[in-house]
């Protein structure tokens, strides 16, 4: 799940994979394999960059399954796409881990504990419920629980929850669950709504070409 695990060649084949799919799939549909936002929250980035986000959580068991077809688009992404994730404000205890993953972001340590902690909830079958296990989690896996749990009850990251719940309503994720991915604020798709988690990435390639276009 680490993108680091994984090799040039899978990249690649990812890569091929996902033409192939775009071919046969043809121009994706708008109200079939992807949706405009109606209420399109404000996107700010550089000239020429695209916003793409993964709402998720690290309960849903089809945001586990996905992890590994999405790092490996992550690593063939053009530089230009600015990737990041927003937690939902639902499913089994959502309330511990959307501060937990902004935590980790403040700390610089998403990328690397993200597949750590969904391991821990869909292979070890932990909770992490409660403050002393968030801990002893963050402990054995060499974070200083200390810092971080400071960091998990601070004003700013109730702030980055809060903001996180609004963009997640703005965006209407409730009518297509997770794991789905926004691009430019404008559009949404997901695996369910295309049909599969590699379409998915093909259709948002899709939809980063029509922003760069300015369509």
């Amino acid at each position: 799940m680490n993108r680091r695990s994984f090799t040039a060649l899978a990249t690649a084949s990812l890569g091929l994979g996902l033409a192939r799919i775009a071919d046969a799939q043809g121009t994706p549909v708008a109200g079939q394999d992807y949706s405009t936002i109606s209420a399109a929250p404000a996107v700010a980035t550089p000239p020429g960059t695209v916003d793409v986000i993964e709402f998720f959580s690290f309960a849903c068991p089809h945001c586990f399954e996905f992890e590994p077809t999405l790092e490996s688009w992550l690593g063939r992404k053009p530089a230009s796409v600015r990737f990041h994730r927003s937690p939902v404000p639902f499913l089994q205890n959502y309330a511990n881990f959307q501060p937990m993953y902004f935590a980790l972001e403040a700390m610089g340590l998403a990328d690397g504990m993200a597949p750590k902690v969904f391991g821990a909830v869909h292979l070890e079958h932990q909770r992490l419920d409660k403050p002393e296990d968030i801990a002893a989690f963050m402990t054995r896996n060499g974070v200083d629980a200390t810092r971080f749990m400071s960091i998990f009850n601070s004003f700013g990251v109730r702030t980055k929850v809060q903001q996180a719940n609004a963009l997640f309503e703005a965006c209407g994720i409730d009518s297509v669950g997770v794991p789905a991915l926004v691009v430019q604020g404008r559009w949404l798709t997901s695996p369910r709504q295309a049909k599969g988690a590699t379409q998915a990435l093909a259709v948002s390639d899709y939809l980063i070409g029509r922003a760069r276009a300015g369509h």
